[in-house]
This record gives structure tokens, C-alpha cells and sequence, in this order.
């Protein structure tokens, strides 16, 4: 009983923090600008801090584990896939993204291929990558909060949901850029202090050997009937998609200019690596120390259950409050940035924009996939769900930024067929996950984890179709190539840079 009043309050405390600086953002958020973009005024050590407090999701906190637990060494390429993303993105897109002037993705398309189709074409990919992130954030909510006290799931999904939607329409970016980069220092605390202790009892009590073993350790045989096939595509999934996910891209409009952008994104590296040093310890452990929860199909919990399994007594269950603290931290935080993502592009897109329509929007964005949550959410493997929206990203937004910043022959045809192809594709795969009719075998492995073929598919098809209607490229390309590359001492006051 005393765990369970534990990890509630360390839940409280975590959500009545996160609210006081929400609050303290209202104070200095005014106008639209300071609701989308912070009026692009975060200096790259804040908005760093920020973006792993948004990007270290319930994948990050508790799927990571729970991968490496049942399937082994090879989903260690998950978090280097995760980190690797965004090297990638330092060097194709996060300067010149910034030095593009826009607020949010369908405003860089439709500048650089003057489109309104287009646009709002992206505009929907935004909220439908958004909602099939939010689904395992809403759903990780209520796994943690039903693991630690026994409350039915609906409990977790709906606190999150009204703790979201309060700071989101109190302060917008403004306010959520103070609480993730509060929420990133619970989760690194929350991930490491709990590992580092358990790993020390390990070494004290002279417990097995977790390093050899044929079933035991970290080197035991993947589950996945194509291993191969699945690590490739998994981590072309994560390194590309990344630069494709919308409360990513989003956070680069906020930095002042593109060398901020770029010393952002060298700090997320650093913050990124020092986190994921640690899910794999828990995984390492939980192969001797829970092995029942692959069993069971409850791997995903092996972060919350580890504490009280391997210490006991009351210091054990202060490490279980700790780490449910920051699992919850995980939520709150990438839930919070996904919805400001999505409330921005709908608000400016679908609802006429303004302050006010931002707030109407974020209130559906959240609470649609919350809903959701609780009726799909006892099927979801954390992991996984974020994977495929990672594939989402990767085969729509990727090729999209990328030809876009670097290809000057790209056409508005080519990048609406790309689009098209791309997310029809990946989409489809998703569907045929969930709903679990793949079938066995290689089909399985291809719907599962589709992006290393519909990443290529996509690339390919906009490539040519680019290269077949010459005559779609817009007449202002090498204005917009100067505006995107050029050192921004070059550009005039009138750049909109």
C-alpha cells in the first residue's frame, strides 16, 4: 500500500510541477507567434533540453526496454536509429529549415513549391503522424498508472490528456518549451538513479552472469522471423523519420537563426546519448530478474516492476514512484509537443488561425487519440506503434524535405505524387498491422516494418515524376535556394529570415 501512495505522489508532484511552469508561460505568451513558434526566440540550450524532453516519448521510457528484453541485441539499433536521426537532420535540414521563415510545415511547401494542394495535403499527414504518435502516449499513460496502482486505464490516458490541454492552451510553445525541458532532467533522473542501483545490487548480491548465456542475456536470438530485414528497416525508419516528425521539425522555427538551429541539434545528440544509455540495463536485468513478463506480453513494464522486484521494502518502492514519475514525464512531455504541432498546422490550415482557434484545435488533437487510447491501448506495443509513425515520416516528410532543400528540379507534381505514394504505402502497413491480417512469413515482416521499401518508393516516384513534367518547377526556385542555403548575413532585412 505504501508503494501505491509512492507512486502517486511522485505522479502528483511531477504533474503539479509541470502545471505551475505552464502557468508561468501563460504570463509571457501573447501573441500567435509565442503560441507556434515561442516568437523564435529560444536560445539552442533551452530548446534542446526541450526537444529530448518531447522526443523521448513512452517508446523511449519504457518500449525500449521492453524490444531489447524480449528480442535482444538487435533492437539496441533502436536508440542509436533514434539518436543517429538527428545527425541526419543536422545536416540536411535543420539550418536551412530555419532560414525558410516558416512556422510549420505546410507553410515550407507551399513557399517553396507555391501549392495549396500540396499544403494541405501536408497539412493532414501532420495530424495523422501526430495521432498515431499520441496513441502509444495516451496508452503508455495508462499502462504505467495501472501497473503502479492498480487504476483502470482510462485513469492514466485522461490525466495526461487534461494536464496536456491545460498547459497547451494556457501558453502554446512558449509554455510547453519551460516544461518539457523540465520534464527531459525527471526522465534522465527518473531512468538512470533506479538502473544505477539495481545494477549495484546485481554486482552486490554476486547475481548471474548477464552476459552469457544462450537465453538469458543480452545475446540471446531475435524473435523476428527476418531479423535482418527487420534491424535494416527499423533503423532506416528511425534515422530518417525523425526529420519528418512534426513536433521535431517545429521546434527548429523557434531557434533565433540557423546556427542556433545547428548547435540545437549537435546539444539533442549529446542529451539524446546519455539517456539511451540506460533502457538497455533494465532489459539486461529483466532477463533474469522478470522473465515472466515476456510471457505474459507484458514487456513494456519492466522499467516500473524492476525496482520492487530486485531491492523490495520501502526502498524499492521509492524507486518504482521515482521511475513512474518519470514514465509520466514522458508523457506529458511528447503529448504536449505532439498537440501544439497539430493544434498549429489545423489552426492555420483548417480553423482560419489565431490564438483562439490554436486553443479549439489542441482540445480536439488531444483528445481524439486519448480516446482512442482506451479502447486500443491494451493492444499497443509502445515501441512498435511509435516505429510506425516513424515509417509515416519517413516515407512522406523525408523525401519531401529533402529534395525540397536540395534538389532544385523538384516539381509540384513530383512532390504531390511522392506524398501520395509514400503515405499510401506506409499508411496501408499500418492499417495491416494493427488490425493483425499480414499473415506470416515475409509478409508480416514487410507490413511491419515497412520503410525500407516505402522510403525508396517514395524518393523514387517523386524523382520521376519531378523529371517527367520539367515544366512544374516553380519560376522562383533559385530565390528560394538562396533564401534556404545562404549565410543569413547575406540575406536582406526583407527576407522574412
Amino acid at each position: 500500500m505504501t508503494g501505491k501512495w509512492l507512486d502517486i505522489a511522485g505522479v502528483g508532484l511531477v504533474v503539479l510541477v509541470t502545471v505551475l511552469i505552464g502557468a508561468y508561460g501563460l504570463r509571457i505568451s501573447r501573441t500567435t507567434s509565442d503560441f507556434l513558434v515561442a516568437s523564435r526566440t529560444v536560445p539552442p540550450g533551452l530548446n534542446a533540453s526541450a526537444i529530448c524532453g518531447e522526443y523521448l516519448s513512452a517508446a523511449s521510457f519504457l518500449g525500449v526496454a521492453g524490444l531489447v528484453l524480449v528480442n535482444g541485441i538487435s533492437m539496441l539499433w533502436v536508440p542509436i536509429g533514434y539518436t543517429a536521426g538527428y545527425l541526419v537532420l543536422l545536416v540536411l535540414v535543420a539550418a536551412p529549415l530555419r532560414r525558410s521563415g516558416a512556422y510549420t510545415l505546410p507553410d515550407f511547401t507551399e513557399e517553396r513549391l507555391h501549392s495549396r494542394v500540396i499544403r494541405r495535403y501536408t497539412a493532414v499527414l501532420v495530424i495523422v503522424i501526430g495521432v498515431l504518435y499520441l496513441l502509444p502516449q495516451f496508452a503508455g499513460a495508462g499502462l504505467a498508472l495501472a501497473t503502479a496502482t492498480g487504476a483502470p486505464r482510462w485513469v492514466g490516458a485522461a490525466l495526461v490528456l487534461v494536464v496536456v490541454i491545460a498547459i497547451v492552451t494556457a501558453g502554446g510553445m512558449r509554455s510547453i518549451t519551460f516544461t518539457q525541458a523540465f520534464q527531459y532532467g525527471v526522465k534522465l533522473v527518473a531512468i538512470s538513479v533506479p538502473a544505477i542501483v539495481l545494477f549495484s545490487v546485481w554486482r552486490h548480491r554476486g547475481g548471474p552472469d548477464l552476459f552469457t548465456g544462450t537465453g538469458s542475456g543480452l545475446l540471446a536470438a531475435s524473435t523476428h522471423a527476418h531479423p535482418l530485414y527487420t534491424t535494416y528497416s527499423l533503423v532506416l525508419a528511425t534515422v530518417l523519420g525523425t526529420m519528418g516528425l512534426p513536433h521535431v521539425l517545429v521546434r527548429f522555427y523557434t531557434n533565433p537563426d540557423g546556427r542556433a538551429a545547428r548547435r540545437t541539434t549537435l546539444v539533442v545528440i549529446a542529451l539524446l546519448g546519455v539517456f539511451y544509455v540506460w533502457p538497455p540495463v533494465y532489459a539486461l536485468l529483466g532477463r533474469h530478474y522478470a522473465p515472466d513478463l515476456v510471457a505474459n506480453g507484458a514487456a513494456d513494464t519492466v522499467v516500473l516492476v524492476l525496482p520492487e522486484r530486485m531491492v523490495g521494502g520501502f526502498p524499492g518502492q521509492l524507486l518504482g514512484a521515482l521511475v513512474t514519475a518519470g514514465a509520466f514525464a514522458a508523457f506529458l512531455s511528447t503529448a504536449s509537443g505532439l498537440t501544439v504541432s497539430i493544434a498549429g498546422v489545423a489552426a492555420q490550415d483548417f480553423l482560419h488561425g489565431g490564438v483562439r482557434a490554436f486553443r479549439v484545435a489542441a482540445v480536439v488533437a488531444a483528445g481524439v487519440p486519448a480516446v482512442l487510447a482506451v479502447f486500443v491501448g491494451q493492444s499497443i506495443d509502445l515501441a512498435s506503434a511509435v516505429g510506425l509513425a516513424f515509417a509515416v515520416a519517413a516515407s512522406t516528410f523525408c523525401p519531401l524535405l529533402v529534395l525540397g532543400i536540395w534538389w532544385p528540379r523538384l516539381t509540384v507534381a513530383g512532390a504531390l505524387s511522392g506524398l501520395i505514394v509514400g503515405s499510401v504505402s506506409a499508411l496501408v502497413a499500418v492499417v495491416v498491422t494493427y488490425l493483425g491480417v499480414a499473415g506470416p512469413g515475409w509478409t508480416a515482416a514487410l507490413f511491419a516494418e515497412p520503410a525500407a521499401w516505402t522510403v525508396p518508393l517514395a524518393f523514387l516516384t517523386s524523382v520521376t515524376v519531378s523529371l517527367v513534367t520539367p515544366a512544374g518547377v516553380p519560376r522562383d526556385s533559385p530565390l528560394s535556394f538562396l533564401r534556404l542555403h545562404a549565410p543569413e548575413q547575406l540575406l536582406s532585412a526583407d527576407s522574412h529570415v
